[in-house]
């Protein structure tokens, strides 16, 4: 049975830098910045892999992604103090990390991030261990800590994308990690209060109902609306335990209220209240109010859009896969391989799932989160997914959505 090859690079860069080492064979091309100190390569001393990225469902937000990365240390190389040890003097947080996976002659990332902590555990008797347990975050961590005010270049009339663009400039973000779309939506000039850049960007992404993220490689991704509502019609990638799709160890599917939202109020800056609700939701679950303030697009009847879009979107709940678990380790399993380590944020995959009986449970949802466990001797890889963010057909209507959907507004 082939299985993928895990890479693992640290980059003990001097001085802050953003980019990631361009490590030969492996680099990205464009992306990758050339080290300018000690890159190491401890994939061979891992013991323990676990890598969690995705959105929170309830924020609609994506997350700092994060890593754990065990490292075994029997010679003391990652003791601080260790004045013999290869990296002393190195061993400090915010070095740069990379874990990749190669497979079939394909080189996948799988996290990029920066270091935050090193928690090192010698053996407390001859036949134990010792190891090194490094922690690291992704790209969010950084933009949540540069704290910014005035945007250089912003103006009334900018996209979506183009205000992103100058929110990552005013940090020196790379260029080249960066997958930003244009945007649709029209913003008001920015706010220039003391903020992080962070929230600058989540704002920004809010008011266009799109996406903000750190994909695996580092870079920062802004998608607007039609890419987090319309990738949902394309081609899904079917997991099915019949066996008219890519086999799964586990899929845990639920039906609760938690995403049931029937009242929206969404407030630009400077405009007032705008409300949707949907009375039907309403009286069948009882009130799920979601608020959203100072946002930035510029008139408050895209406000109004934004709202009835939303509850659209949210009034009704129906059965879905909360998560679906891939073992890698399942004899003959090129496809599943595959599939764990290129799908990512707003893939569309079908999952079908045998009941008692011989009923079926089947729904085409879009992932939102990815999670790896890499040991040795197992590779686990978890796909949390939802429905899209926006329906596409409320998308496809107007700006957002209308009146035609049930939609009550005031």
């Amino acid at each position: 049975m082939t299985l993928p090859v895990i890479n693992a690079f640290i980059n003990f860069s001097t001085g802050p830098s953003f980019a990631q080492a361009l490590i030969l064979d492996t680099g990205i091309l464009d992306t990758n910045a050339l080290a300018d100190a000690v890159t190491v390569d401890v994939s061979d001393q891992v013991s323990r892999i676990e890598t969690t990225r995705g959105r929170n469902s309830l924020s609609d937000q994506f997350q700092t992604g994060a890593l754990t990365l065990r490292i075994i240390d029997q010679n003391g190389d990652f003791n601080p103090q260790n004045v013999t040890g290869p990296y002393y003097n190195l061993l400090t947080p915010m070095r740069k990390v990379q874990i990749t996976a190669t497979y079939s002659s394909v080189t996948y990332p799988i996290f990029s991030g920066f270091i935050t902590s090193y928690v090192t555990t010698y053996p407390k008797d001859s036949e134990e261990v010792a190891y090194t347990e490094i922690k690291a975050v992704d790209s969010f961590r950084l933009v949540f800590n540069a704290q910014i005010s005035t945007v250089t270049g912003a103006t009334a009339g900018d996209l979506s994308g183009t205000r992103i663009n100058e929110i990552l400039d005013e940090i020196d973000w790379p260029a080249s990690q960066r997958d930003v779309d244009a945007g649709l939506t029209t913003l008001q000039n920015d706010p220039g209060s003391n903020r992080t850049a962070l929230a600058a960007l989540t704002t920004v992404a809010t008011s266009e109902y799109g996406a903000l993220y750190v994909d695996a490689s580092g870079s920062f991704v802004f998608q607007d609306r039609n890419v987090t509502a319309g990738s949902i019609g394309g081609t899904p990638t079917i997991f099915a335990d019949n066996g008219t799709g890519i086999s799964y160890f586990d899929a845990s599917w639920i039906l609760n209220d938690v995403l049931i939202f029937n009242k929206a109020t969404i407030t630009r800056s400077g405009g007032s209240a705008q409300v949707a609700l949907n009375q039907a939701s309403i009286d069948k679950y009882f009130l799920h109010s979601y608020f959203l303030d100072n946002l930035l697009m510029q008139s408050d009847a895209v406000a109004l859009d934004y709202a009835q879009a939303y509850v659209a979107s949210r009034a009704e709940t129906t059965i879905r896969v909360d998560s679906i678990v891939l073992d890698l380790y399942t004899n003959n399993y090129n496809t599943g391989i595959i599939a764990a380590l290129d799908l990512d944020f707003f893939d569309p995959i079908k999952v079908i799932t045998t009941q008692p009986g011989g009923s079926t449970l089947e729904k085409t949802l879009q992932i939102f989160g990815v999670r790896m466990n890499i040991t040795p001797n197992s590779w686990r890889t978890t796909f949390t997914t939802l429905e899209p963010v926006i329906d596409a057909f409320i998308l496809n209507d107007t700006i957002y959505g209308t009146l035609d959907y049930n939609v009550l507004s005031y």
